[in-house]
């Protein structure tokens, strides 16, 4: 038995938690429709404007929000990501509040690849006449299928940072014992 009772502290907001889980399952499901889903895509485009919309929250949150959940609190420059990097095989948890200077780029990354994938979906046009992007009509015929042809790439783009990002909570977990997935659930970290 310790000596020291167990604190802990809220490091993620509700709105940010409530975010993170709705874009998983949006992110998951709209990838699944797009490579195993039915010829019609009416429920992967529907999942693509919940993107769009956790897309703009998350933006408008990044500015807004608590301060964890500003892009200035952990978008860090090189000189911090590498000293931070530094930590990495050392096995114990570094405890920073909020993301790390290393997972916040990889925040960054995430959201901007999935800006492009969700910007490409509005122009595409594959041709099919079923599952056309609602801004197809406005460019040619080239820009529809180099939409097309970007909608392809950036979603295993998407795909692989995922696997990155889930890979990533496993080191912490395995390497540095570090739960990082119970204060994604309830927004408290203990101490």
């Amino acid at each position: 038995m310790s000596d020291t009772p167990e604190t802990s502290r809220q490091i993620w907001d509700p709105a940010l938690r409530l975010f993170h889980w709705l874009l998983a399952v949006a992110v998951i499901g709209a990838w699944l429709l797009g490579h195993f889903g039915p010829l019609q895509m009416t429920w992967h485009f529907w999942l693509g404007y919940t993107v769009i919309g956790l897309l703009i929250f998350r933006l408008i949150w990044g500015l807004v929000g608590p301060r964890n959940a500003r892009f200035a609190s952990f978008v860090k420059g090189p000189r911090a990501v590498l000293a931070y990097a530094r930590t990495l095989p050392a096995r114990r948890a570094v405890q920073v509040t909020g993301h790390n200077p290393l997972g916040g780029w990889s925040v960054l990354a995430l959201l901007l690849a999935l800006s492009a994938q969700v910007l490409t979906g509005l122009f595409l046009d594959p041709e099919d006449y079923i599952n056309t992007g609602p801004l197809a009509g406005w460019v040619s015929t080239d820009w529809n299928r180099f939409a097309l042809s970007w909608h392809h790439r950036l979603a295993w783009l998407v795909a692989a940072l995922v696997v990155l990002h889930i890979g990533a909570i496993a080191f912490y977990r395995l390497w540095k014992r570090e739960d990082l997935v119970t204060p994604m659930i309830t927004g408290r970290r203990r101490d």
